[in-house]
């Protein structure tokens, strides 16, 4: 296994709460929550499909879609000192508020369903609905 390989492998497993720092709680998320739109500040170098595992293994929530905003930290100072704010990633998540039934054919053309327990909302948001 090569160096870039072993890396990669890595990377893929990452812990869900290494990929989901915290909720990014502002009015127009709040309002976004009612329709089952969830915003999380998440890491850097996360990608859309490790950021939907990650909510669905954390939530236990079916999750539809995923939008990524990278943002760029601001330079700040204190008096002669410059600094800068570390760059961070948004990720706003819709899950599925109204999960169905998954109906599919079994060998014998019978017909079977599988009904799987995914909440509808996120109580641990710290918004409510």
């Amino acid at each position: 296994m090569g160096a870039a390989e072993n890396r990669k492998a890595v990377e893929n497993m990452r812990a869900a709460e290494d990929i989901i720092i915290r909720p990014h709680i502002t009015e127009k998320s709040n309002m976004e929550v009612m329709e089952g739109k969830y915003t999380f500040i998440v890491d850097v170098n996360a990608t859309k499909v490790e950021i939907k595992k990650a909510v669905e293994k954390l939530f236990n929530v079916k999750v539809l879609k995923v939008n990524t905003i990278n943002y760029e930290g601001k330079a700040k100072r204190m008096g002669v000192h410059l600094g800068k704010r570390p760059d961070w990633k948004k990720a706003i998540v819709k899950i599925d508020t109204d999960p169905k039934p998954v109906k599919y054919l079994t060998k014998g053309g019978k017909e079977s369903i599988v009904n799987r327990k995914y909440k509808t909302s996120i109580e641990e948001f710290g918004a409510t609905q």
